[in-house]
């Protein structure tokens, strides 16, 4: 028998049973029909911005001193066994300053191999954009010196004691000049020119090792020695000399003339 103060009890939970509810789920009730508060939200913080990266600046060129530069194209130059690696190893030389500041490496024009090869001084503002040798007034004047001769440039090769444009268009300095004469010498040797003929006085004496100018030393036959071979060699006027002096045309006409007799002998 149950006793008087249970039976309040008791009913209830014959009354949860008989509506459904056989398992308690806390030790509080619930009130389902409560309006809910949503939950507190850990309060925002907004995004640390982060410094942009600066990249460093680029540390400026600096080309090694003209000694250590020199003895570099020497061991360079002689490493090429081919005119193609030999401009591969041009295009990798940081030796020289004038390259910081061209546009393109201006190595060789024409045929490897021809009779006759051009070395002239330096590129000018249409080389370094073309990235030829002597394609700009003076090149054409070239052109027409050469076909008067019966010549063209698929019959020479021509190239520079230097390949980079001076800035300016100034005449290389001598120290420019040596620094790159290893790699000149190593391209007469490989094209292998029975005739060379030096294009204005930096080439002549950069080449030959003479101290007098132009004007004494055009027209004569000198000798220009590659270390396997001896080759008869020429100094005369750069035509961008001729442009500017037209009337030492006639002594240049004369050395083209010399020129030509050689190559018929």
């Amino acid at each position: 028998m149950v006793s008087a103060d249970i039976k309040p009890a008791r009913e209830l939970l014959d009354f949860y049973l008989e509506a459904g509810v056989d398992a308690a789920l806390g030790e509080e009730a619930v009130d389902h029909f409560a309006e809910e508060t949503p939950p507190l939200q850990p309060a925002r913080t907004a995004p640390a911005i982060s410094e942009p990266r600066i990249a460093p600046p680029a540390a400026p060129f600096v080309p090694p001193a003209p000694d250590a530069a020199a003895m570099e194209a020497r061991v360079a130059a002689r490493s090429a066994q081919t005119l193609e690696e030999l401009r591969d190893i041009l295009q990798r030389f940081d030796g020289c300053a004038l390259k910081a500041t061209a546009t393109k490496l201006v190595f060789a024009d024409g045929t490897p191999g021809s009779r006759v090869m051009f070395v002239g001084e330096a590129p000018g503002r249409d080389e370094d954009i073309e990235g030829l040798p002597f394609v700009g007034r003076s090149g054409k004047l070239l052109d027409r010196m050469l076909a008067a001769i019966g010549l063209d440039r698929r019959h020479v090769y021509i190239a520079n004691i230097v390949p980079w444009r001076p800035p300016g268009n100034r005449t290389p300095t001598p120290q420019e000049s040596q620094i790159c004469l290893p790699f000149v010498t190593r391209q007469i040797e490989l094209a292998d020119p029975d005739i060379l003929v030096c294009l204005g006085g930096p080439s002549a004496q950069t080449l030959l090792g003479l101290k007098e100018g132009i004007t004494k030393t055009r027209g004569r036959w000198f000798t220009f020695d590659t270390g396997k071979r001896e080759i008869r060699a020429i100094p005369t006027f750069h035509p961008a000399f001729l442009l500017r002096s037209p009337l030492q045309k006639r002594f240049a006409w004369r050395d083209f003339l010399a020129i030509k007799k050689a190559l018929e002998s």
